[in-house]
């Protein structure tokens, strides 16, 4: 069942790519105006997929495998010359290492179409009649902005002119790096701990017992260190590159963590012990 639902998957996202190459086609923009374009072109795509299927976890997606494609859109399509080929070579190759890596991810451990992402159900519940507007806002459009946002980074390292690699690069290559492998192995312990869990029980080993969100803390980081590229390419530029990581960790910090934290303090008794002695975001030394 999982493979057939991956194939719906998989035809939606072809047509997303479809419409995002059209867009950047026919639209003239610039590069970077013909990249959003396609991105909320492609977020309409998707939203109507997850309403002809009336399941929103068709966007779960999105946010692994669209800032692939726009970062080599992007770097393809410039034509400038003056953006260091050694600083594009090591962003592209960074966003799809994490692009592949959260996308496999998502898809090994996709339950198939008969599940939907439990925070999806209390927006469009509480929204009432506005329901088909809550869908696409919050659960479509918002997310598409923040990533979008999150990616001008890229746009800054591989789609226009910029400084020649310097010591900031080599730093960002490292960050970047470091945070896809801690995003990685924190996924990959979530992953063998749920299939010997027994219920109520929380996971406190690996890098779980210094942070209990490390998933995120890494999440954060590679969006970080992209901005780091951002800045080593184009530093006048700051005001535009760093709101995007910025508005990542408010997202992470006041929206996903609390989100997490409350439902597992409803699910597991002694999570709110748990909360108070393993930090929440950044790994740091535990009283576990």
């Amino acid at each position: 069942m999982q493979r057939k639902d991956l194939l719906h998957m998989l035809v939606a996202y072809v047509v997303v790519i479809v419409g995002g190459y059209a867009a950047v086609s026919y639209l003239d923009e610039g590069l970077l105006m013909n990249g959003f374009w396609a991105d909320i072109i492609g977020t309409v795509i998707i939203f109507a997929f997850s309403r002809l299927y009336k399941n929103s976890t068709f966007y779960d997606a999105y946010w692994s495998v669209i800032p692939p494609l726009l970062a080599f859109y992007w770097a393809c399509a410039y034509a400038g010359g003056g953006a260091d080929v050694g600083r594009q070579a090591m962003v592209l190759g960074l966003v799809l290492f994490w692009g592949i890596r959260l996308t496999a991810n998502w898809a090994i451990y996709w339950p198939g179409l008969h599940h939907e992402d439990w925070r999806y159900a209390p927006i469009k519940e509480n929204a009432g009649k506005a329901e088909f507007f809550a869908d696409f806002a919050a659960i479509h459009l918002f997310p598409t902005l923040i990533v979008f946002a999150a990616c001008l980074p890229i746009y800054a390292s591989v789609g226009m002119e910029g400084r020649a690699l310097n010591w900031l690069d080599g730093l960002a290559f490292l960050f970047t790096f470091s945070a896809i492998l801690i995003e990685l192995i924190a996924d990959v312990q979530l992953h063998t701990f749920t299939l010997t869990k027994k219920p109520g029980e929380i996971m406190q080993s690996g890098l779980w017992r210094y942070s209990r969100h490390p998933n995120y803390f890494g999440e954060f980081g590679f969006w970080f260190g992209l901005m780091l590229f951002g800045l080593a390419a184009n530093p006048q530029a700051w005001w535009w590159i760093v709101p995007g990581a910025a508005a990542m960790l408010l997202m992470f910090i006041f929206v996903s963590i609390p989100l997490l934290d409350d439902r597992s303090k409803e699910r597991r008794p002694d999570y709110a012990e748990h909360m108070e002695k393993v930090s929440a975001f950044v790994p740091w030394f535990s009283k576990l």
